[in-house]
């Protein structure tokens, strides 16, 4: 049951690093976190995979002084994987669609959003620890009780907006390219990613899970 449960961590963190790759194709938008990522990443000299170990594990440090309930094996999966296999996927995508017309780009914002919900549903169904950024979430509204945790959620994604686009303006982006960080696929994410999750929990996390569960009574 629990090796089943780390195989489904591991596979959702996979996908949805694959996914994030594919939304930066699209240029469309990415989700909240992601689009502070794009800023930073726009604005720091390194690697985008180190970058991400490097703001993950500063969050990290915080959950683990505030509350390390929330931390498990599926969070440093997360924390050392997600940002290569990322970095990875987009720079291949690169090569295989140099210019991408806004079919491609639309078609690639469809497939990145069905696979980041599927990923997510993987992961989180495991029930082995959430990514940092999610911690942060939980703990100020679960532990601190600052609001509902649907509220806080939509706050820390408003800063990491608000906060991605700054920083892409400080290094050197232009306001007409605002839109590939911030835009539609942003929108999307905030708001349709929710019932989007919860569907492939009900279609295939959850059965999995149960097939495990099942199997391990049998033997």
């Amino acid at each position: 049951m629990k090796k089943r449960r780390i195989m489904m961590s591991l596979f959702g963190v996979i996908i949805c690093a694959i996914s994030v790759g594919i939304f930066k194709i699209a240029a469309l938008g990415v989700d909240p976190f992601q689009s502070l990522m794009s800023g930073l990443d726009a604005l720091i000299p390194i690697s985008f995979g180190t970058l991400y170990v490097i703001v993950n594990a500063l969050l990290l440090l915080f959950a683990l002084f505030a509350d390390r309930h929330y931390i498990g094996i599926a969070t440093f999966i997360n924390l050392f994987l997600l940002g290569y296999i990322t970095q990875f996927t987009y720079e291949t995508l690169q090569k295989i669609f140099v210019e991408p017309a806004m079919p491609i780009r639309i078609a690639c914002l469809i497939i990145g959003i069905v696979i980041i919900c599927i990923g997510s549903a993987l992961y989180m169904t495991a029930d082995l620890g959430v990514s940092t950024y999610d911690a942060v979430a939980l703990i100020m509204a679960n532990k601190w009780k600052i609001g509902q945790f649907k509220f806080v959620r939509i706050a820390t994604d408003f800063v990491c907006v608000i906060s991605g686009t700054v920083v892409f303006l400080i290094s050197g982006g232009h306001v007409k390219d605002i839109p590939t960080i911030v835009g539609i696929g942003t929108i999307i994410t905030a708001f349709f990613m929710g019932p989007l999750i919860e569907f492939f929990n009900i279609k295939i996390a959850r059965p999995l899970l149960a097939g495990a569960d099942k199997q391990s009574k049998e033997e």
